[in-house]
């Protein structure tokens, strides 16, 4: 069986409902990134930094996977597939995903605010409903729990699985993603000499990619159909 890996961005969920980051009236626009997204933010300000991502994973609950979502999902019948994702949602395990990589956490998971904690020593705890409360809930050792996302400045510990997923693909779709984020844009240069690569987004040709990857200029859902009908046509 063929192996497809599927790089997502915010784009694949945008289509859902769930607010981008970049683009006009983006997450961005209403916050600083200094301000809630990263490790200083939440020594500085907790209640804000919790409150943000509280209000996000209220969105994200509120929202359902899209076509494109689904579709891969369905992939599973055919391909042996991995999602390898930059977006902090739950909507690929929704869809009936059963291999997803979050590469920036999940917002549906907690952890521990404890300083210095190797990351194999995390445990990620599931959230009940949309908030995390600063004074209740905590982890064993009385450190406030996080949300489970990776922030500005700190190191993404799934890059390298991530890595050695690209490298097996036969198959490779990087949907919805700007590859403005490093270190994980860098993921595109990793697939082997046989792989049919396809990069889907609305502003694709802009993106200057290597000669391997067929660009398509379309939204996640429409991409993402368009990609299957040639990988049909192929086989």
């Amino acid at each position: 069986m063929q192996k497809l890996v599927v790089f997502s961005g915010a784009g694949m969920s945008a289509e859902s409902g769930i607010a981008t980051f970049r683009d006009h009236d983006g997450l961005w626009e209403n916050y600083c990134i200094e301000d809630v997204a990263t490790p200083e933010a939440w020594l500085r300000n907790p209640s804000l930094v919790q409150t943000f991502y509280n209000e996000r994973r209220k969105n994200i609950l509120a929202a359902s996977p899209n076509a494109a979502h689904l579709a891969i999902a369905q992939l599973e019948k055919s391909f042996d597939v991995h999602v390898i994702t930059q977006n902090i949602d739950d909507l690929h395990e929704r869809a009936g995903s059963h291999k997803v990589l979050h590469l920036h956490g999940n917002i549906r998971l907690a952890k521990s605010s404890a300083p210095q904690l190797p990351h194999e020593e995390e445990i990620h705890y599931p959230i009940e409903g949309c908030e995390l409360d600063l004074t209740r809930d905590r982890c064993p050792k009385g450190f406030p729990l996080r949300p489970h996302v990776v922030w500005f400045g700190e190191a993404v510990p799934a890059f390298e699985a991530a890595i050695e997923l690209v490298k097996q693909a036969d198959i490779f779709i990087v949907i919805g993603t700007r590859l403005a984020v490093y270190p994980v844009a860098n993921l595109i240069y990793e697939i082997s000499s046989h792989c049919q690569a396809f990069y889907i987004d609305p502003q694709a040709h802009a993106q200057q990619l290597p000669s391997q990857y067929q660009s398509i200029a379309m939204k996640a859902t429409d991409g993402l159909e368009y990609v299957l009908d040639l990988i049909e046509l192929s086989d």
